[in-house]
């Protein structure tokens, strides 16, 4: 074991505060880490103050997580010490059912173990996430972060990222395709440049028409005003595909309509029930699909790093203190960053020196 230290929810209703904690010793396929880089993901929230009736506390989230590798186990061969390394959503999973026999170890049939607040499946000890200075994860769990990306805009692609480009690239969305992106957040400005990069036409549905020169500047080549009905009506039938990274229940029978036939509606950002109800002839009619996604399994984690440092994508980010982690909790509730903070763990380490 080796003492750890960060930051933690220890109630639902009380904000992250400096918290020791132990990791486990390196095992024999794992990779120890020191944390450089975290990420701050909405879902972060979420857990922190159990609005998913999940949560384990003490919890310390973080699963954007970018850093060099201190250690490794004996049957480790894909890493080494020295090495840049990122560790996403997932840090285990049951590795022998037909999901992670497909490299999709984010549907495994008996669960994934998350980055933190899960049982750890060998010891039971609850997984403590990446706002600390350091981890401890299977070899399989950890990926390599290419020379070519910036270590603080790489840690967000680990899940903003994956999210984005896994539904984009499973459904097949390719050169010439037009592509609607709901939203323009975290995820949001990702699925824009990967749309793109694919190819992909690619336009954004916004409530705010102050958002249209942001919208541009992200790469999107046209912006529809989602409140303005003639815009709506314009585009009927217009999309091969939508992204929607909305995280909260909205009406999708006005985006459903501006699908083509064999449109596709990937849901990406919702986890609750659909309301208000479809309207089943909005698929019917077209022989529509709405879809969802879940991240990514690993290999193709590795796939996306690999694809932003080939095409130069990064996400945007405010790097932050994390003694002002709560206050940054408050702006993201706000929309009040552009578009994900990043936890410089430089400043982790002053924070230790002063409690």
């Amino acid at each position: 074991m080796t003492k750890a230290f960060g930051y933690a929810a220890l109630s639902a209703t009380t904000p992250l505060v400096p918290h020791a904690f132990e990791r486990r010793a390196p095992r024999a396929d794992d990779v120890a880490i020191e944390i450089l880089y975290c990420g701050v993901c909405h879902s972060d929230i979420h857990q922190a103050r159990n609005e998913w009736g999940i949560a384990v506390y003490p919890l310390m989230p973080g699963h954007e997580i970018v850093g060099q590798v201190t250690a490794v186990g004996s049957d480790v061969s894909r890493h080494k010490i020295g090495d840049l390394v990122g560790v996403g959503c997932m840090v285990d999973s049951c590795r022998h059912c037909d999901a992670c026999h497909s490299d999709l170890e984010q549907y495994c049939l008996e669960g994934p173990t998350m980055t933190y607040a899960t049982p750890d499946r060998v010891d039971g000890t609850i997984t403590m996430g990446g706002y600390s200075n350091s981890i401890v994860v299977s070899e399989r769990f950890v990926v390599s972060v290419p020379e070519k990306l910036d270590p603080a805009s790489a840690a967000p692609i680990l899940c903003a990222g994956i999210t984005t480009y896994s539904p984009l690239k499973h459904y097949g969305v390719k050169a010439g395709d037009k592509v609607g992106v709901l939203g323009m957040g975290g995820l949001g400005h990702m699925g824009i440049k990967f749309a793109k990069a694919m190819g992909a036409e690619v336009t954004v549905f916004t409530r705010s028409l102050s958002k249209l020169e942001e919208a541009k500047r992200q790469g999107a080549d046209h912006v529809i005003v989602s409140t303005d009905e003639v815009q709506m009506k314009a585009a009927a039938g217009r999309f091969d595909f939508l992204l929607d990274t909305i995280p909260v229940q909205h009406d999708l029978n006005p985006y459903l309509e501006t699908l083509r036939f064999d449109g596709v509606h990937i849901l990406v950002g919702l986890i609750e029930p659909i309301e208000p109800a479809l309207h089943a002839g909005n698929l019917v009619m077209k022989r529509r699909v709405i879809a969802g996604s879940l991240i990514g399994g690993m290999a193709e984690t590795q796939e996306v790093l690999d694809f932003c440092a080939e095409h130069g994508i990064t996400c945007d980010i405010e790097m932050l203190d994390i003694q002002h982690i709560n206050e940054a909790y408050e702006r993201m509730i706000k929309g009040d960053v552009k578009y994900r903070f990043v936890i410089d763990m430089a400043t982790l380490r002053a924070a230790q020196a002063k409690d």
